[in-house]
């Protein structure tokens, strides 16, 4: 009976223990178990947590990138658009009708008026008979009104030729501003240095820069002053000319040809004229050398005879006293 009793106790003893180990491991499966579902909520927590934290990043970056697109472009944007600067000009012939000259003159003058310019200068030339026909006349209009005037000059005649020039001084330009802005800095710093100068030495040294500093300015503010106004107004040289008029052929008989000599000899004795009375100067000054040639070799041929004479009386003389004795 106690033999019973203890193998009894004893198995109820391994089978508490073997309960109990069942039961722990369970426990340690289930344990691990949590610790396994926990790392991997926490794993792909973390993983959306970096994917959320790259597409912020990503998405930031991007918003950045756009940002900075928008201010390159607003940047490009602000940029000063530089406008080309091309002085025109043009060279133009015309040939208008017979005695027309000065009202084609009048109207070149008008259409330069009325496109808000105005004439330069002119030139008027005269034919063989001293009517004027020909000449020129230099306008200046608007850069904007170029194309306009020159067509309405092509209707005031016959156009013989035209040339017309563009010259682009755009890089000249920009370099006289970037040249006056430098010289306007250094300005600003020596304005700045006067007025903080202490000593009379000083303030004559900055003075001295000073000057040569705005005397540099003005010549690049002449500069671009005179290429504004190029630009501003166009020049068109135009010439004017009417129809040159052959002369009429003579025709032959002997009136026409004695005519024709006695033209001939009239020509040949006004140039015979016009030769002596230009030189007329230099004969009077030659009559009046060899007259006062004449007037020495003449005097001097007087007083050779008056030597002769009188060595001829003592001759004379000489002979009588041998004579007497």
């Amino acid at each position: 009976m106690k033999k019973k009793a203890f193998y009894v106790a004893l198995i109820l003893v391994l089978s508490a223990l073997l309960c109990l180990i069942l039961f722990t491991g369970c426990a340690k499966s289930k344990a691990s178990e949590s610790v396994a579902l926990k790392d991997t909520v926490n794993a792909k927590s973390t993983s959306g947590m970096a994917e959320s934290a790259q597409s912020t990043a990503a998405g930031a970056a991007l918003a950045e990138g756009e940002t900075g697109q928008q201010n390159q472009n607003q940047s490009e944007s602000n940029l000063p658009t530089i406008k080309p600067k091309i002085i025109k000009s043009a060279v133009i012939s015309i040939e208008v009708a017979k005695d027309t000259f000065e009202e084609s003159m009048v109207k070149i003058t008008k259409i330069a008026e009325s496109a808000g310019g105005y004439v330069s200068s002119t030139e008027s030339y005269s034919n063989e008979e001293g009517k004027i026909t020909s000449g020129r006349i230099l306008i200046r209009v608007p850069g904007e009104k170029f194309d306009n005037a020159i067509d309405s000059i092509k209707k005031t005649g016959d156009l013989k030729s035209i040339n017309i020039s563009g010259q682009d001084i755009t890089q000249e330009y920009i370099d006289l501003e970037s040249r006056l802005k430098n010289f306007e800095a250094q300005e600003k710093v020596l304005l700045d240095l006067m007025s903080k100068s202490t000593s009379v030495k000083d303030s004559i040294e900055v003075q001295k820069e000073l000057s040569n500093v705005q005397g540099e300015m003005e010549v690049i503010k002449g500069r671009m002053n005179y290429l504004d106004n190029m630009v501003g107004f166009s020049t068109i040289d135009v010439s004017i000319a009417e129809p040159l008029v052959a002369p009429p052929v003579q025709g032959g008989g002997f009136l026409n040809a004695v005519k024709r000599g006695a033209e001939g000899a009239i020509k040949v004795l006004n140039g015979l004229a016009f030769f002596f009375i230009a030189i007329s100067p230099l004969l009077v000054l030659a009559g009046i050398i060899l007259l006062i040639i004449w007037a020495s070799i003449r005097s001097r041929n007087k007083k050779r005879a008056k030597r002769a004479e009188a060595a001829v009386k003592l001759a004379q003389a000489a002979d009588t006293l041998k004579d007497k004795e």
